[in-house]
């Protein structure tokens, strides 16, 4: 599987070629499906990476770390 800079990099090459306007239907669809394919894996990898993020938090004079998205709130 393609690492996240990999396929993002791929999908900006798929856009610029695309916006030219001047491919074929048939390679359009093609570009177009192979897309969706890295969208779907970079938001995957983005999710997994969101769950993995925590934040320090200081409660009773002590820092601690506690998983980004709980509920938690900052001041």
């Amino acid at each position: 599987m393609p690492k996240f800079e990999e396929c993002l990099q791929r999908l900006e090459g798929i856009v610029k070629e695309m916006e030219k306007g001047d491919l074929p239907l048939e390679q359009s669809l093609k570009l177009f499906e192979e897309g969706i394919t890295l969208s779907g894996s970079c938001r995957k990898e983005l999710e997994a990476a969101e769950g993995k993020i925590e934040i320090l938090l200081k409660k009773d004079g002590r820092l601690r770390a506690e998983a980004f998205g709980d509920g938690v709130e900052s001041k």
